[in-house]
This record gives structure tokens, C-alpha cells and sequence, in this order.
């Protein structure tokens, strides 16, 4: 499951990948548009920000926008960057093993299962970029404006 820091952040890299190339987005119209706490929206730009995924502008006109293009960042990388690993057992954790403390790892079926559904979920995040995701939103949005698909 995602973290409340992993979801923000990624509600509002959607926001800036939406405005791509307009200008800087202050941070109050981001939190609004996406329903985000101000002040926690301010903690994660700024985890963003050392990421080196956004820019920030002061003063007038100022705000936050995409440091790169949406079609280079990805859901993985953010995720991973704020969570860390996306397993969801350490010991099938590409990053961050651990043992987990089963009797016979080389048999464990749990172990399988749980490294098939790592794959398949870093395969979709991994893949997925914020340009998709906002492509994803724009045809969403028109289908709902035109009463279906």
C-alpha cells in the first residue's frame, strides 16, 4: 500500500504533468485541485524538489512546474524514491532484501507468489509515465463530458 506521502506526491506530479509547459502552478491551486493539505503538500514539493523531479519560482507568478518532461518520470521511480522498495515481502525485494524468516527459502511458495506480483506491479509502474497517466485523465474526462465511451 501506497504511503499518504507516495499518493500526494504523485496527485501532484499528475497536477503539473496536466499544466506541462504553462507556467509555474502555486501551491495552493495544486492542493485544491487535488485535494491536498497545504502543508503537506509543502513538505512533499520540497522532497520533490531534492529529487530534482520539480523546479520551485518565489514571488509573484511563482510556483512549482516539472523540472523534466512527464514522459521521462515515471510511478516507479516516485514511488520508490518516497517508499522505497515496492515489494511486498522484503525477501523478494530487489533493493531492500531481507530475509523474512521462512524454514526453507529455495521452496517457499509464498515467496513465488509474492516476487510474481512484485514483478507485475513494477512492471505497470515502471512503465507507466506521468505523461501516460495524464493522457489517462484527459480521456477519462472527456468520456464523462460526453456521456460515455
Amino acid at each position: 500500500m501506497l504511503s499518504s506521502r507516495s499518493k500526494y506526491a504523485t496527485r501532484a506530479l499528475v497536477e503539473l504533468s496536466l499544466r506541462f509547459e504553462q507556467g509555474h502552478v502555486s501551491i495552493h491551486e495544486i492542493a485544491e485541485r487535488q485535494n491536498i493539505p497545504v502543508k503537506f503538500l509543502e513538505q512533499i514539493l520540497l522532497a520533490l524538489k531534492m529529487l530534482g523531479l520539480v523546479h520551485s519560482k518565489k514571488g509573484p507568478g511563482g510556483g512549482y512546474e516539472l523540472a523534466r518532461s512527464p514522459q521521462e518520470i515515471t510511478l516507479g521511480q516516485v514511488v520508490r524514491a518516497l517508499d522505497g522498495p515496492i515489494a511486498p515481502i522484503s525477501c523478494v525485494s530487489v533493493y531492500g532484501y531481507q530475509e523474512c524468516g521462512c524454514p526453507d527459502p529455495d521452496t517457499c511458495g509464498l515467496k513465488q507468489v509474492f516476487k510474481q506480483a512484485r514483478d507485475a506491479l513494477a512492471d505497470v509502474l515502471d512503465t507507466t509515465t506521468f505523461a501516460d497517466v495524464a493522457g489517462k485523465q484527459f480521456e477519462l474526462a472527456d468520456i464523462a463530458a460526453h456521456g460515455g465511451p
